[in-house]
């Protein structure tokens, strides 16, 4: 009776106060939602600037993947890639082995100067993302040899590359970012008139999973511990690692051990103010090329260390690393290093190094 007292004095049919109250139920779903969406929004955010120790003090494998796990991984939306990607000075090549790769083909080649004023307007999104961007054309200049290259806005390009990374450290790509890329890919394609060559979501998705499975069985870092008999004053031992080719790190607090300028590995953090009572070097395994022998490196450095100045080498426990555990690191590795061969991400390449990071 109360209803139809409503509808009377608002002068509303049967099917009228209907629809309306439809309608207002669908705001307040719509209104619900959007509620959600910014709590998930500020937890990926919040998630994002959480960062961990990852670095084993035993002379064992250790996972950093796992580790990056165990603590809780972000899923953030799509933003801030594309200007750290743009600004960024290192640059990378595409590589479909650990990329989702969006081709577009124009009819008619097109100049790098207008793609890029449509690329560029990305960054003006408000998002974070954490997913390493890219993207390269196919120059099609006469007098250019064609290949792929960063775009150029002097150059006209017959083809685009669009890619992010599906999985690094902080885990496998997440479904909302995944999606928020392809649909902006596909917006620049009927912007520029280009087909679009685009894999499908769900697959990519199940190739992060992949991909992050893989790398989490193979992200190992390995340690040395040397423990010395009296805390060797830190004068004595800068000059013993500077002897052994150590170079001191710009924080003034680790060493750094390099091999044709590329960093095989390093020490933990010392404080120059105090003695130093241990030594712990660190390898990530899958960030040195296997040809470079760094275990065999880090553990002979720490013998000599170690007889230098009168220390020994020692487990977590402190108990004197044996024989039988130098072997069995040793086989560990060349397993280690076998998989990473036979999954495309060879130990010391760009593509490793990307996806250990």
């Amino acid at each position: 009776m109360y209803i139809e007292q409503i509808m009377t004095m608002l002068g509303l049919s049967d099917l009228q106060f209907a629809l309306a109250v439809i309608g207002l139920l669908i705001l307040v779903l719509v209104a619900i939602l959007n509620f959600k969406y910014s709590r998930a929004r500020r937890k990926a955010k919040e998630q994002n600037e959480y960062s961990d120790d990852r670095f084993a003090r035993e002379p064992s494998f250790t996972q950093g993947f796992a580790d990056s796990e165990q603590s809780g991984r972000s899923e953030p939306s799509f933003g801030e890639a594309f200007s750290k990607t743009i600004s960024a000075p290192e640059k990378f090549a595409i590589d479909p082995r650990i990329d989702c790769v969006i081709t577009l083909r124009f009819d008619q080649s097109i100049s790098g100067a207008e793609i890029l004023e449509e690329i560029n307007a990305w960054t003006d999104i408000e998002a974070q993302s954490t997913a390493r961007w890219m993207c390269e054309g196919l120059n099609a200049d006469i007098d250019a040899a064609e290949d792929w290259e960063e775009l150029r806005p002097e150059a006209s390009y017959s083809e685009l590359q669009l890619a992010i990374q599906l999985a690094s450290r902080k885990g496998a790509i997440g479904v909302l970012e995944l999606s928020d890329f392809c649909s902006r890919s596909q917006a620049l394609a009927e912007t520029l008139g280009s087909q679009i060559d685009m894999p499908s979501v769900s697959a990519m998705l199940e190739s992060a999973k992949e991909l992050d499975v893989m790398a989490a069985e193979s992200d190992i870092q390995l340690s040395i511990n040397v423990v010395f008999d009296e805390p060797c004053p830190w004068g004595n031992f800068d000059a013993l690692m500077r002897q052994r080719g150590f170079k001191l790190a710009r924080n003034g607090r680790q060493y750094e051990f390099l091999s044709k300028g590329v960093l095989i590995f390093n020490s933990t953090d010392l404080d120059p103010n105090k003695s130093v009572p241990q030594l712990t070097l660190l390898l990530e395994v899958p960030l040195v090329p296997q040809e470079e022998r760094a275990f065999e490196r880090m553990l002979s450095e720490g013998v000599e260390i170690a007889q230098a100045a009168h220390g020994r080498l020692v487990d977590d426990n402190g108990i004197n690393l044996s024989g039988a555990a130098v072997i069995s690191i040793r086989q560990h590795l060349d397993v280690l290093y076998a998989n990473l061969e036979k999954s495309g991400v060879p130990a010391g390449s760009s593509t490793a190094s990307r996806l250990f990071s």
